[in-house]
């Protein structure tokens, strides 16, 4: 039970590894608020993992707003008592060639990834260092690492290295505070974000032709991310800050 009396926000909460992730959260005694921007997402969700409702609370709307990052913050504490841990895990993904990318793509990529997970940091942090101390875990990207041919991602690559600098940014500034942080940068994972660009009857066999891009030979599934974040947030990482880690089936490593 490394999370027995612990308070933690996870956004994206509802599906993918979010969800996952605070499902092993409340499994080691945490109270969780999910954040999402669909309602009813959210409550399915939060029945699944704590039927009774004493463990799980939800607050649904876009955090790139960052009077909805302080509504997150604000039910934390009203419900539980205050924030121990944030899980920055909201994002979107799409693909799309640089020369046809429109300002209202860039500013949906830039506005949900980087602005949206810098102000519910800021909003979690300001709790957190009322409560003498926390960790935030951020969710990164591979293709903010590397550029794939494959999945032209000019605007929402950019956004995640900002997430990325981020953490050594906030790492930094908020040691102080007893707040370290650190993100995880994934690479292919199934999660129902290809649902949002691909039809539904392709969505499998499109992430399956990336199996091979890992050398490990298959895809990310959520359950893959969990011991990582979990980890990260954990004391048993109580001196490491500042880092990003792939998570990503040996695909920084090269090419086989």
């Amino acid at each position: 039970m490394r999370f027995n009396g612990k308070v933690a926000i996870v956004t994206g909460g509802g599906t993918g590894i979010g969800k996952a992730v605070a499902e092993a959260l409340v499994r080691e005694g945490a109270r969780v608020v999910l954040n999402g921007r669909r309602e009813d997402v959210l409550q399915a969700a939060a029945t699944s993992i704590d039927p009774n409702g004493d463990l799980i609370a939800y607050v649904s709307g876009d955090i790139s707003q960052p009077l909805i990052a302080g509504a997150v913050v604000e039910a934390a504490t009203k419900q539980f008592g205050g924030v121990d841990l944030l899980f920055n895990n909201a994002g979107i993904f799409a693909t799309k060639p640089f020369l046809d990318h429109t300002e209202e793509d860039y500013d949906r990529f830039l506005g949900t990834i980087l602005k949206g997970k810098f102000f519910m940091a800021q909003a979690a942090a300001k709790a957190m260092k009322a409560r003498g101390g926390g960790v935030i875990v951020q969710t990164g990207s591979m293709w903010a690492l590397q550029a794939v041919g494959a999945t032209p991602s000019s605007a929402y690559s950019a956004a995640n290295a900002g997430v990325h600098q981020m953490v050594k940014n906030l790492a930094i500034e908020l040691a102080p505070a007893k707040i370290r942080v650190n993100a995880v940068a994934p690479a292919v994972v199934k999660t129902p974000v290809y649902s949002t660009f691909l039809p539904p009857d392709q969505v499998d066999a499109a992430l399956a032709s990336f199996n091979s891009f890992h050398p490990l030979g298959r895809i990310g599934q959520p359950a893959d991310l969990v011991p990582s974040m979990l980890f990260l947030a954990s004391d048993e990482a109580s001196w490491i800050t500042g880092v990003v880690l792939p998570v990503d089936g040996g695909v920084m490593a090269g090419r086989a």
